[in-house]
């Protein structure tokens, strides 16, 4: 099969390109394609792009969600090869190369010549779906702002009540899952309540608020080693964050949540406001790829490429970000980009007269991975250097601020870090009552399902 060259009946128009996601990976692919002679459509399920890094920042009140998520339409307005489409891809059909997306109930078809899918990945609750209700994960926009409202609804709650165990239980705040994001809204939910919300009750001490970190595995920042997993796990206790490792959670429910212990034994903690960290599930169109072509998923619906990000028999596709299962790749924006500039160029050599036999396999260079843990503390792993406290932290913000796209993203987030590291106050703080509702229950099974492995 041919790769994306155009054949003979297609001569006299332009390739085109289809582009499914509007993250780090299908934003980069589309504006590596600007010069190219192609037309690119991108079709996201969101108007935005999505700088989910720094979500945790707009869920305990640092930075706004329009300052990690600009309008996709406003980033790619001048990248005159390129239109873009609102709408949730709900199918992919390989063999006559066309995509179907839904937008409020309508249907519309775009054919392609190159595909590049990079749908990203969604939350995983392994299974117990209806954990949803009670603890949201941190995915989206939307998320953030349910995490914040739920956060902060959690104190004007315990404000009025005279009932000591339900002011406990409302001043109880877990975290499910010590990775990046985990660790990060651990510590910021830790200082939200220590310094931001100090003396601003007068029935309430927020400074006696309790917040816990569960973890199924043995040690927090895990794919960071045991050096900077036990520098975040020592910062993170000083500020007061109670660190449970081994401790899976086998059910969710409203006031709380039920914890298996590795010897065994279950646990009850009572915790009204609970966010769930732990695992990612790579988005379904993983799947109706997979079985098109004959391809393997991985436990998380990951796709096996090949190693050109292609899939058997279909040169012309490119599954990259989350939804690829690459040896050595992690899941982190440097992955998606990378595999976004690396489908793009092979999009325009080939176009060139490149032969699609010659292709040279994509090759993951590791930027490193880093995490914040509080104000003025962070650890950093690139290569072998391992950074932790004060620079790790200062790195970490100048290259979070590389990243963000465009400049009044980049002033007014540098701005909102300056108020906040350098005052303690935080700039958006209000919530709604729609934000802090339970949102529609998911379907509950009558037993829990078998355990939790938290990520």
């Amino acid at each position: 099969m041919s790769g994306v060259s155009p054949t003979p009946d297609e001569a006299g128009r332009r390739h085109r390109v289809v582009v499914i996601g509007s993250g780090f990976g299908g934003l980069t692919a589309t504006k590596a394609l600007k010069n190219a002679p192609v037309d690119v459509t991108m079709i996201a399920r969101t108007q935005h792009h999505l700088f989910q890094p720094l979500l945790y920042q707009v869920a305990t009140g640092i930075l706004s969600e329009g300052e990690i998520a600009p309008a996709t339409r406003r980033i790619l307005r001048n990248q005159r090869n390129t239109e873009v489409l609102l709408g949730d891809v709900v199918e992919i059909n390989l063999a006559e190369r066309y995509v179907v997306a839904e937008l409020l109930g309508q249907r519309y078809q775009t054919p392609y010549d190159s595909l590049i899918v990079a749908a990203g990945a969604g939350q995983s609750y392994f299974g117990n779906d209806y954990f949803a209700q009670f603890a949201p994960g941190m995915k989206t926009i939307d998320d953030a702002l349910e995490v914040r409202g739920r956060i902060l609804g959690a104190f004007e709650l315990a404000e009025p009540s005279s009932d000591p165990a339900l002011r406990e239980k409302l001043l109880t705040f877990t975290v499910i899952g010590a990775g990046p994001t985990g660790v990060e809204l651990a510590g910021q939910i830790a200082e939200l309540a220590a310094q931001t919300m100090k003396g601003a009750y007068r029935h309430i001490d927020s400074t006696e608020a309790r917040v816990i970190l569960l973890d199924a595995g043995p040690a927090v920042l895990r794919p960071m080693g045991a050096n900077l997993g036990n520098k975040a796990r020592e910062r993170l206790q000083k500020m007061g964050v109670e660190i449970q490792l081994g401790a899976t959670v086998v059910d969710v429910d409203r006031d709380g949540l039920t914890v298996k212990h590795s010897d065994g034994t279950l646990r009850r903690i009572e915790s009204a406001c609970k966010v769930w960290s732990a695992g990612v599930s790579a988005s379904p169109l993983g799947k109706q790829i997979a079985e098109q072509a004959g391809a393997e998923i991985d436990r998380s619906g990951r796709v096996k490429v090949l190693p050109d990000l292609t899939i058997a028999g279909h040169p012309n596709v490119f599954v990259i970000g989350d939804m690829a299962s690459v040896p050595g790749v992690p899941g982190m924006a440097q992955g998606a980009i990378q595999g976004a500039e690396y489908a793009a160029r092979t999009i325009r050599s080939e176009l060139k007269g490149s032969a699609t036999a010659g292709r040279k396999p994509f090759r993951y260079f590791d930027k490193g991975s880093m995490a914040t843990v509080s104000r003025y503390s962070a650890v950093a792993k690139i290569g072998r250097l391992e950074i932790s406290g004060f620079a790790a932290w200062v790195a970490w913000l100048l290259l979070h601020l590389v990243y963000l796209v465009g400049f009044k993203s980049k002033l007014t987030t540098a701005i909102s870090w300056a108020v906040t590291f350098l005052t303690t106050n935080r700039g958006q703080l209000t919530i709604t009552e729609r934000q802090t509702i339970t949102r529609r229950p998911a379907e509950r099974p009558t037993q829990p399902e078998s355990a939790v492995n938290a990520a």
